[in-house]
Formats: structure tokens, sequence, C-alpha cells
């Protein structure tokens, strides 16, 4: 780490050992006080990296509350890349909510919803390839790999036929900028209830409304939390095309995560396996397009 531009104001480096991503990430103390958040990836990924640092310095730029995006560049040698960010205090909001009282917990939810709204102000590039082109190949390759990983989940039938039934939905759809993985897993609440976003390395472009595809994660903790964040998204009540969409790409995503956790171990793969139980649950197989958990 000593050619990182900054290591001199280096007084501790501590791992951090949170989070999916394969991302080295270390916890630092500077000599004049300050905790920041270290990044360390292959080099390899210097371009990825570069562009995910940039539109975070937009995303920061807007006011939203978040790792502050402060230095960036390679180390070791030229063997690694690094982005430095400022730290973001508080606790894993998937932990603290369920402490908190259900109007806390909606509140908030409203909160990261009017957060999210925000960062779906930047605009998409013109040359993004038609949504529902990108989308429906994406979706094709996922029954695929679903169906060759060798882990099905009982009553998979009715999101596969739901998902057939419901390609035309993706065709027209706008574009922007996604954090990529939204949901009170990448949420910090602080010790006076204001939330943070952190880990942007999935972002990418697309339909605004795929991003709640994660939002499974922020209904499982807290209802009034995942309510609040589409009420608080759409300004009230979502319309039913959002909700028609978003059991789409909840299903596409019940299907890839099964063989996503197979890389993890079968307790991964339960997680996921009931978490599609849970979806079937909230949708009625599918028949019901405003899930369960909203409570309007």
């Amino acid at each position: 780490m000593k050619d990182i531009r900054s290591y001199d104001t280096f007084l501790k480096i501590e791992p951090v050992n949170k989070g999916w991503s394969s991302d080295k990430k270390y916890c630092i103390q500077t000599t004049d006080g300050k905790i920041l958040l270290l990044r360390v990836a292959d080099a390899s990924l210097y371009e990825q990296k570069k562009a995910e640092f940039e539109i975070m310095k937009k995303v920061a730029a807007l006011g939203v509350p978040m790792s502050q995006p402060i230095e960036f560049g390679t180390c070791d040698g030229g063997k690694n890349v690094y982005s430095l960010l400022s730290w973001c205090d508080g606790e894993d909001a998937m932990e603290a909510l369920p402490r908190l009282t259900e109007a806390k917990q909606y509140e908030l939810g409203i909160e990261s919803g009017k957060i999210l709204r925000t960062i779906h102000s930047i605009e998409a590039p013109k040359d993004q390839e038609e949504w529902g082109v990108r989308f429906n190949r994406k979706t094709s390759i996922k029954i695929e790999k679903y169906k060759a990983c060798g882990i099905q989940f009982e009553g998979d039938h009715h999101i596969l036929e739901y998902i057939e039934n419901n390609r035309h939905l993706l065709t027209g759809r706008p574009q922007c900028y996604q954090h990529g993985d939204y949901h009170v897993g990448n949420m910090i609440l602080s010790s006076d209830h204001k939330l943070s976003i952190i880990d942007f390395n999935r972002s990418d472009f697309g339909d605004p409304w795929e991003e709640f595809n994660r939002i499974v994660w922020c209904a499982s903790v807290s209802p009034h939390f995942a309510t609040g964040q589409l009420n608080g998204y759409f300004g009230g009540t979502p319309p039913i095309e959002f909700f028609k969409l978003l059991a789409f790409y909840i299903a596409s995503n019940s299907l890839s995560s099964i063989y996503w956790a197979i890389q993890f171990g079968d307790e991964e793969v339960t997680v996921m396996k009931n978490q599609a139980k849970d979806v079937l649950g909230w949708y009625g197989d599918m028949m019901n397009v405003v899930p369960g958990w909203y409570l309007g």
C-alpha cells in the first residue's frame, strides 16, 4: 500500500471482511482522526473501477448520503487499483431496523425511496442497447442456467410461466444509472437514524424499476420499510404497471439466485430456496401482482 498517495496519513489499517465483493476492503484511521474505507482490486479491473469511481462522484454531487469518493489510483507497483472513500459510521440497516418502531421503519423506507429517486436522475448513455432486447436476452440466459444447475425449487413453474407471459412489459422501458444492489444490506443507519448508502460496486445502467429487484431483502426484514421505499420513490402508491414489472424482475432474480448461491455452499442455496418460497407466497403463486408484504 506504500505507493497509495495518502499512505503517509494512514495511522491504522484493519481488514473489513463483510460483503460479497471480490474487492479487498480496509478500515483506515488517519493521523488527523478521520476514518476511511479503502477498496483494493486487481489492476485488470482498472477501467471498470475508474468508471465506478467517476460515477460515484456524480452521485455524491447530487447530495446523496453515501461513502464519498476521495482518491483513486494504482498501488502495489501497478498490480492493484484502489479507491479511497469516506467511512459511513453506524450500524447495518438490516440489523438496526427490527429494533425500531414500525412507524420509524416506514419513515426510513420513505427516505430510502427518495434517495433512490435522486440516484436515478443520472441518465444512461445514449448508445445503450434497447432495454427489452437486452433484458429479455439476459432473462433467457438465466432460465437456461437455472434449468442446467441441477437445483430446483418447488413451484418454479409458476415463476417460469409468469416470465414467459410478461416479457412484453420490458419493451420501451427508459434507462438510467442504477446503484445495482439497493437494499437494507447496503445501507448504514447512524445513531441519530440517518441513512447512508454504501457498496456501489455493482452499479450499471438500466430500467429504474429493475433496481427494486432486491427489495425482497428489505421486505424480509421490514414490510413497513419496503412499503415506505416504494411510496417514497413514487410519492404515493405505485402504479399497477410498476407492480407487474416488479413481479417480473423478482421472478427472474429468484431463478438466478439459485445457481449463483451454489458457489457459496449448501447453506446459501437453502437461503435462496427459502427466498423463492417467500416470493411464491407473497405473490400467491404469481397470481397476484401486488406482493403480500406491500401494506398500501
